[in-house]
């Protein structure tokens, strides 16, 4: 599957967060500094958007606003219940300043 150019480096906000749709799925845009990082936005607990909620860039983790589960955006792994499912993670490059998101990570 080929990668997706969602855009310019400088268009997400660094420390911050955006929702995108990437083959008519909703993906949660993680960057830090030069890192950027892409999972599924809906909760796996109750299906909220979790770019609705917080994102701590310091320890790579973005929490539901529903109940306050959080998940690693570089793997989409559950660092706090009440999710016990991850959410799928998205291989991302960056290629002359764009993001591009590609397949999902296996």
């Amino acid at each position: 599957m080929n990668f997706v150019n969602i855009g310019a480096l400088d268009e997400f906000p660094d420390e911050g967060m955006r929702q995108v749709m990437v083959r008519g799925e909703p993906l949660g845009i993680y960057r830090v500094g030069e890192s950027v990082y892409a999972i599924h936005d809906v909760c796996t607990h109750e299906e909220a958007f979790l770019t609705d909620g917080e994102f701590d860039a310091d320890d790579c983790e973005v929490e539901c606003p529903r109940h306050g589960s959080r998940f690693n955006v570089a793997n989409g792994d559950v660092r706090i219940l009440p999710a016990t499912k991850p959410v799928a993670s998205y291989q991302v490059k960056l290629e002359e300043g764009n993001v591009l998101v590609g397949p999902q990570k296996v």
